[in-house]
């Protein structure tokens, strides 16, 4: 329950409309309870009780309020005016009246509820991309792609299932059930105290089924997780599953999943249901134990009139489906509390690249880049060990080595992806963790091996990272990528839409594309990650050509895959184990005969 009144502290701005809605829905449950009690005047009038002849009798019976009393004296004198039918005519209007205002007030009651459940479920919507974009790149390496999308679809539809649709029912129903108490308490306290012997042990019961719910439900959503993951997978990896005919395999997993999901999700819906019949068969069998303690208080003669009697019990009976939703709430809020720890899980990760407390502005790049004695681990493994480089403004850094041996690593300290784990990285001669981060990263641009676009139009990917970009120059950044040629020749040129990662592109105009947009950002610092190693050779040359216009007067840190592109580099630098084992230009470096020298050796045997 303390999760649930967390998410209460989201809707504190709509607390105007709580108000409303707790104002309506008390209206709501007064008339309703009028409209009932309205049985007590009708069965005195239609069996001849004597209450509607004596409201002093009334008074002195201590089974009414000064309310019955008008209601009643009204009646009265409607009686001895114009007769019973007419009396009766007044209280079916009464009747209809009070239910009217009853649904009316339950309608606007629902009018200004319904802003307030959908801003929980827009408040974690906000709360959990936000958090998506400023975790580091490191945290999503140990998690399923599929899984953090369930978590920001399927987990969020659940949250308004459950909680978000429990907070009606925490509301609305007790109000009702203690309206109707209070009511019980008026007409008979002597049988109501005997209701509430009942009562908790009813409580018990309901309460006992659904212990387990919130760890099945917990089970369901982690599935829901594998089973996006796998969606996702198949949808990526489609072309190779076709060509490997793995589909019986991949289906075979996939259809592993959705058993496993069905049952649970039926242990799920064993315990969910057995909540309403459960508590409507401990409601009927209290209301019998009323039946028999208030008959016998009748006819015995004490306290309770027939009528009064009719009215209790019919009173009594409306708790039933109040107290049916209110455990129904209560299940709903320990199934969940279990979407709530998923959500909690990526919303309290700790962001461990943090922005400064007193940041600096970064406005430009004058001298250099250095690596003081840097050092980098993940999860207990070292990645990079005692890293000390200078990278001088303009000139060309190229990182070579296997796969593993920490190049990507490396770069991505630059731009703070990253952050060292000791040591201190410096852009000129201050620590860049006292950098802002979106001024440390303004002055960056990156390349990668797989060209990362977007679902947009051409224009729209150029001017990704400076979206007020003037038409002019977008096509400036596209001529110096190579890329404008390609472009005019589309029908709707620069508003072309590229599809779902640009795949209504080739290979080569949507590296070209990403290194337009870097070109149009026009950073002082570029970070390439091999950008032609995928391209065939026509196309790896306009690219090759694209780049090498877009490095010129720029300092460049390039990832390097085919050791012919970096070969005039002002530096190379060896990697082996997150270790600098060899570091000079090429000539330096193949005279040294050593790691260097074997990588070039292997390139040119293939």
């Amino acid at each position: 329950m303390r999760k649930f009144f967390r998410i209460i502290s989201y809707i504190k701005e709509y607390k105007a409309y709580m108000g409303l809605y707790s104002l309506f829905i008390t209206l709501s449950i007064i008339f309703s309870l009028f409209s009932l009690s309205m049985l007590m005047p009708f069965m005195d009038l239609i069996f001849g009780s004597s209450n509607l002849t004596s409201t002093a009798q009334v008074a002195t019976a201590g089974t009414s309020s000064g309310i019955k009393d008008i209601v009643y004296g009204f009646l009265q004198t409607n009686i001895a005016k114009y007769g019973k039918v007419y009396a009766l005519g007044w209280i079916c209007f009464g009747i209809i009246t009070a239910v009217l205002l009853k649904n009316l007030f339950l309608y606007l009651s629902f009018y200004f509820l319904a802003p307030i459940r959908n801003a929980v479920t827009r408040k974690y919507s906000k709360l959990l991309y936000n958090k998506i974009l400023q975790l580091p790149i490191g945290y999503f390496t140990e998690q399923r792609k599929g899984d953090i999308l369930s978590r920001s679809s399927n987990d969020i539809a659940e949250l308004e299932n459950s909680i978000i649709g429990a907070l009606e029912g925490m509301i609305k129903e007790p109000l009702n059930i203690i309206g109707i108490l209070v009511v019980l308490f008026i007409i008979s306290v002597k049988l109501t105290l005997f209701v509430f012997v009942l009562l908790p042990l009813a409580g018990f019961v309901v309460g006992r089924i659904g212990r387990s719910l919130k760890k099945q439900t917990n089970k369901a959503q982690v599935k829901w997780g594998e089973i996006m993951s796998q969606m996702e997978e198949t949808l990526t990896g489609l072309r190779i599953i076709k060509a490997f005919t793995a589909e019986n395999r991949v289906k075979k997993n996939f259809f592993g999943l959705v058993d496993d999901i069905f049952q649970i999700k039926n242990k799920i819906l064993y315990r969910r249901d057995l909540a309403s019949p459960v508590s409507e068969s401990l409601g009927v069998m209290i209301l019998c134990c009323v039946l028999w303690f208030g008959g016998k208080l009748v006819i015995s003669g004490e306290i309770l009139s027939g009528s009064t009697f009719i009215t209790y019990v019919a009173l009594f009976s409306q708790i039933i489906n109040p107290a049916k939703a209110l455990s129904q709430a209560a299940y709903n809020v320990n199934r969940g509390t279990a979407t709530l720890d998923r959500l909690n899980e990526v919303l309290e990760a700790p962001i461990v690249v943090e922005e400064p407390a007193r940041p600096i502005e970064l406005n430009g790049f004058t001298t250099a880049i250095q690596f003081e004695n840097v050092q980098f681990s993940y999860q207990d493994a070292s990645i990079l060990n005692n890293i000390n480089l200078t990278i001088q403004k303009g000139k060309t850094i190229a990182l070579v080595g296997s796969s593993g041996a920490g190049k990507s690593t490396l770069a991505d300290l630059v731009p703070r992806f990253h952050d060292v784990s000791s040591g201190a990285l410096y852009i000129d001669g201050k620590n860049i963790k006292d950098y802002s981060l979106n001024s440390l990263r303004q002055q960056i641009s990156v390349v990668t091996q797989e060209p990362i676009l977007f679902n947009d139009t051409i224009a729209a990917n150029i001017a990704l990272g400076k979206p007020e970009a003037t038409e002019a120059e977008i096509i400036e950044a596209a001529k110096i990528a190579n890329a404008f040629d390609f472009i005019s020749k589309k029908e709707e040129g620069f508003n072309t839409i590229i599809g779902d990662r640009g795949s209504k592109l080739s290979g080569g105009e949507r590296q070209r594309l990403t290194i337009a947009r870097a070109v149009l950002k026009n950073p002082p610092i570029l970070i390439l990650d091999e950008a032609t190693s995928a391209l065939d050779t026509e196309s790896e040359k306009l690219v090759q050509d694209a780049i090498n216009n877009m490095m010129q007067n720029r300092t460049s840190i390039v990832i390097a895959h085919r050791l012919s592109t970096i070969r005039h580099a002002d530096e190379i630098i060896v990697l082996q184990k997150g270790n600098i084992v060899e570091r000079g230009n090429h000539d330096e470096l193949l005279a040294q005969n050593g790691y260097y020298r074997k990588l070039i050796e292997m390139q040119e045997v293939k």
